[in-house]
């Protein structure tokens, strides 16, 4: 069977490799899209494809109309949602992740965004130091435990925010449980958010929440831009002077906070939370055999849409 990868932006040399070498080895054919510019050549590309590597390219309902052999689509990362999943789920498409394989790249760029935030942009003036403060987990998954588990390390002390976490779990991770997203915000001095876009957090991050943060707090997103509330985030910092946020997704209204509020806002120029050598060849590694487990034995472990 055929198997494509499609990466707008390309996975490493040494990733792509590793790929062939896993899908030829498991009795397929590779085939490569890369640095494409036209959502045509991706339609063209995935016509006679039977599997899909991708990474934050988007699989829309009209390319899976132009799949017509598709049976797998791999997100090579976490977050799944630039892929169709009704369109996907009503072809019986399955749409997998590759969860963990980013989680350690991403935390590390969490812990330096806080510490970038903290001395001011690297800009002359009076910052301030991590340890100490308290550092609010908005979920916990593998990407929101490393933040914990580095930040511990730093001497913080890490409260959590995750329903599906028991309070017992936590501790013995050295985080204290709490109850309501309204009790984290008001309690953390640095805030970093690890939930997906979904119905109920596309901008669930309003006004109320983000004003009622400690004075001199900064919010972290590693997550997705829609789950903040523009409106009431420009609100609550036009109101609150001392308070910072600091993306790795731009907002849409990036620019115009840039110029308003300085160095209290700031936006990696493209997203960097994957964006080291070794994320890239863990994830597309790990996509490479996830497709090869469900084409030869129909291993469905890291499937998203059941």
């Amino acid at each position: 069977m055929k198997v494509l990868v499609a990466t707008e932006k390309p996975f490493a040399k040494e990733a792509v490799d590793g790929i062939r070498k896993i899908v030829e080895e498991g009795g397929h054919e590779l085939a490569l899209l890369e640095k494409y510019t036209d959502k045509a050549e991706l339609l063209a590309a995935v016509a006679d494809v039977h599997a899909l590597i991708i990474r934050s390219d988007k699989v829309t309902a009209d390319v899976i109309a132009a799949a017509k052999n598709l049976k797998i689509v791999v997100r090579a990362g976490a977050g799944y949602d630039n892929v169709d999943l009704a369109a996907a789920s009503e072809r019986g498409i399955v749409v997998m992740n590759t969860p963990g394989q980013n989680s350690n790249a991403v935390a590390e760029l969490a812990l330096a965004m806080m510490i970038y935030m903290s001395r001011n942009c690297f800009t002359p003036g009076k910052g301030q130091e991590l340890q100490g403060k308290t550092l609010g987990l908005m979920a916990y998954g593998h990407i929101g435990k490393l933040v914990g588990q580095k930040a511990q390390a730093l001497g913080m002390k890490v409260i959590v925010y995750a329903r599906h976490k028991d309070a017992a779990t936590l501790a013995a991770d050295g985080c204290e449980k709490v109850e309501t997203v309204a009790e984290l915000f008001k309690r953390s001095n640095y805030l970093s958010l690890h939930i997906p876009a979904t119905a109920d957090t596309k901008g669930s991050i309003n006004y109320e929440l983000i004003s009622s943060m400690p004075k001199g707090a900064i919010l972290v997103n590693t997550a997705r831009k829609e789950v903040i509330c523009e409106e009431g985030l420009e609100k609550a910092f036009t109101e609150r002077e001392d308070l910072k946020y600091i993306t790795d997704i731009a907002a849409v209204n990036q620019a115009a906070w840039n110029e308003k509020f300085g160095n209290r806002v700031f936006a990696t120029p493209k997203k960097q939370g994957a964006e080291t050598g070794e994320a890239n060849v863990n994830a597309g590694l790990a996509a490479a055999r996830q497709i090869v487990g469900y084409l030869n034995n129909g291993d469905t472990t890291f499937q998203v849409n059941k």
